[in-house]
């Protein structure tokens, strides 16, 4: 696969496959049969002439226009092209200066696809992208090449995720996971230390460990440090389930897409994501990366429901039910963050439960938190990148459903409002410590792509919390 080059130019360089972006209502360009186009986001008509190919995109009502809405339309336009062969592509940003970053965006996401195992390079069904060219005024070109390198870095960083989340529980176990923190950690300003099986024991991470020893591959412990604020600058903690897979454990899940339970990782890996990209833009504050790794499995040493679970900080946690293992090893995790770090703010991923997907669908992601700025915070973010938030409720009335008689707190609710209560369980580990819970289980994956993206794993929320951190998170 040839690389890449991003190149920032007041004119197209050769004859690359343009891409225009239209507003509705505006003249329709030369050639363009207005029976066939009427410019509504994401439509397209293909235009040829001896020297390239035109591709007009439209972005519907220009009172409409958001960041995303010049995000899908390249990314859009970007998928077409390339399965028409298309390498060398232009973009043709002239007059939306404001969205050149989305637009970028858009296309380098639209750009990867992952391609599988053993399959035929020479059946490959659309070309690569080789070349981006982003077409811009002269007075432009010092701010666009700012925002085109800042998209072209966040972009990066999201398509390495999504290759990672597309890979198989074989491929990828909890020590693999760590070993390639490790790996793309080096090079980055970046402090790595993982917890294997031994360490878990003498830290007392009862969770992480309890959950994980069902599987011939033990559990680990990744955290990622980045020190990019003042030296003793109170870090923000980031906090993500990685099961590499979950079976369910002994309450075993239905066969039905069990296939997807490799994406159990995501909440893990869009916190190696944001770590490894903070690092490359190097944002002037403190992070830690915290990823609790585990594979679920009904072996013959899993634990069970009944069991008692003595957890990172010494509360207790009743198992009812194995399969609800996320919020058990982010217990551990998110007190360890709290205990070592003492950070202003934790920040939790997670793809927690598919009662989120039942409110919410597959194009939001649950946002739980009693911190009204930080809500407010991540709700803006969300617009601004496409990663859309959706405030949802965590008082005391949920919090009363996952408290035990015999423990701290048991790991399912048998009553109503079940991503609220999980949202509660997990927030108990936070105890005073400002905390937002994110369940990303609709959104970490899709079957069915938007127009700037592939099926298979997203890299959500990566792109969400850089800009709500290099907006000034309110932490």
């Amino acid at each position: 696969m040839p690389s890449l080059k991003i190149d920032v130019r007041t004119s197209p360089l050769g004859s690359p496959d343009l891409v225009t972006f239209f507003i509705k209502g505006s003249p329709l360009p030369a050639g363009v049969p207005a029976a066939e186009f009427d410019g509504a986001p994401c439509s397209t008509v293909l235009l040829r002439d001896k020297d390239r190919r035109t591709l007009v995109v439209g972005l519907g009502d220009k009172e409409k226009i958001e960041p995303d809405t010049l995000r899908r339309a390249a990314g859009a336009a970007l998928k077409q092209l390339l399965k028409l062969g298309g390498g060398d592509i232009a973009l043709d940003l002239a007059a939306h200066a404001a969205h050149i970053a989305p637009a970028v965006e858009g296309a380098l996401l639209a750009g990867y696809k992952f391609e599988g195992f053993g399959k035929d390079a020479s059946k490959k069904t659309r070309g690569v992208l080789a070349r981006l060219q982003v077409l811009v005024r002269e007075n432009e070109l010092a701010n666009a090449r700012v925002q085109a390198r800042d998209a072209e870095i966040i972009s990066a960083v999201v398509n390495t995720v999504r290759d990672i989340g597309n890979l198989p529980g074989n491929m990828i176990t909890p020590a693999l996971l760590a070993e390639k923190a490790l790996e793309l950690a080096r090079g980055r300003a970046l402090t790595v230390k993982i917890w294997n099986e031994r360490h878990l024991k003498r830290d007392g991470f009862g969770g992480i460990l309890a959950v994980g020893q069902g599987s011939a591959h033990p559990p680990r412990l990744i955290v990622l440090e980045y020190r990019g604020g003042p030296k003793r600058g109170v870090p923000v903690a980031l906090v993500g389930k990685a099961i590499t897979f979950d079976t369910g454990g002994i309450s075993i899940k239905g066969s039905a897409a069990m296939d997807e339970m490799k994406f159990d990782k995501m909440g893990g890996l869009a916190v190696l994501g944001i770590m490894l990209a903070a690092a490359d833009l190097k944002l002037p504050l403190n992070l830690v990366g915290l990823i609790p790794s585990a594979e679920n499995m009904p072996g013959p040493d899993a634990y069970r429901p009944g069991d008692i679970i003595t957890t990172r900080d010494g509360k207790t946690i009743e198992v009812l039910n194995t399969d609800a293992e996320g919020r058990i090893i982010l217990a551990d995790a998110i007190a360890h963050a709290r205990l070592t770090y003492k950070p202003s703010a934790i920040l939790e991923y997670s793809t927690l439960t598919g009662a989120v997907i039942m409110a919410l669908g597959h194009r939001r992601a649950g946002l739980f938190t009693s911190e009204d700025k930080l809500r407010d915070a991540l709700v803006a973010a969300g617009k601004t990148t496409g990663e859309l938030v959706w405030p949802m409720p965590v008082d005391d009335e949920f919090r009363e459903n996952v408290l035990s008689e015999i423990a701290t707190a048991k790991n399912t609710s048998f009553r109503e409002g079940s991503a609220c209560s999980s949202a509660s369980f997990v927030k108990l580990w936070a105890e005073e410590t400002p905390f937002v819970h994110l369940d990303i289980a609709g959104t970490a994956w899709t079957t069915k792509p938007p127009a700037h993206l592939e099926a298979g794993a997203t890299g959500f929320g990566i792109r969400l919390m850089l800009q709500a951190l290099r907006a000034g998170l309110p932490v």
